[in-house]
């Protein structure tokens, strides 16, 4: 079974000041619409490798809605990802007889700003640490647009890994096997004296890493962090690196034009061809 990353999802609530936000950060943005339960509108940012960064933001009051901040209690940021698989059934029905019981499919859309309408189907993970699932009904290239709307100014090609962080690795490492197949392929440390404990797991072309606070931390800014995420907003993902331009320095983009997000340009000349 093959999947790769799809997208990453980042809640903002005014969407018309996070695009002028990431056009100053040197992305290209595109206005995605309005979804088929009118509770949310998008734009999006698309990479060469085939992913993209959903900007999403409410248009109503939702609390029926899994990414619903009642009361604006936790704020801008990342809040999730999926999965691109082949057929959403298909995968839903070999998790289960893992043992993962993942929801659907179930149906979703979109209208965008052209009036094109279209169609996908859903599969909602059973906990937080975990991806969602999006396969499309109507062809990918109307959600995901090609060409040069997946050019950037600042030279980002595409997404190298995901930080996520979990409560207990083995837990979250148990119900990534069930959902990938026991097949995959881990690589699994502690690093001594951080008080952090990780896994680094392939996902076609980007690498996801589940980290977990282990222990004493001494002061490490990394377990600082994942701690603090598990706090404020539990598990999920909460950093993201991108392929970079090739030779350029890596470089931290500032948090008040990525609205949260833990976002860092890395150069890598051996970065894998584009998907389409």
């Amino acid at each position: 079974m093959t999947l790769s990353l799809d997208h990453v999802v980042i809640r903002v609530r005014d969407l018309e000041q996070t695009i002028a936000d990431y056009n100053e950060l040197g992305f290209t943005v595109q206005r995605g619409g309005t979804h088929a339960d009118g509770a949310t509108h998008n734009a999006l940012i698309g990479f060469a490798d085939g992913s993209y960064f959903e900007l999403i933001a409410f248009l109503r009051d939702a609390p029926e809605h899994r990414w619903w901040d009642a009361d604006y209690r936790v704020g801008d940021g990342l809040v999730d990802f999926a999965l691109l698989p082949g057929a959403v059934q298909t995968v839903i029905d070999a998790a289960r007889q893992r043992g993962l019981q993942y929801k659907g499919p179930i149906d979703g859309g979109r209208v965008r700003p052209d009036g094109a309408r279209l169609a996908w189907q859903l599969g909602r993970s059973p906990t937080p640490d975990l991806p969602f699932l999006c396969g499309d009904v109507t062809p990918r290239h109307l959600r995901v647009a090609e060409g040069e709307v997946r050019s950037h100014r600042n030279g980002a090609r595409g997404v190298l890994a995901l930080n996520i962080a979990v409560r207990d690795l083995d837990a979250s490492l148990g119900r990534y096997r069930a959902l990938l197949g026991e097949s995959l392929q881990v690589h699994r440390s502690a690093w001594p004296g951080h008080g952090v404990s990780f896994a680094s797991l392939p996902i076609g072309d980007a690498t996801l890493t589940l980290l977990s606070p282990s222990g004493s931390a001494n002061g490490s800014a990394l377990a600082t962090e994942v701690q603090d995420r598990l706090a404020s907003h539990g598990e999920g993902v909460f950093g993201v690196v991108l392929h970079g331009a090739a030779g350029a320095p890596p470089r931290g983009l500032p948090l008040n034009l990525t609205h949260g997000v833990g976002l860092e340009l890395l150069s890598t000349d051996n970065a894998k061809p584009a998907r389409s």
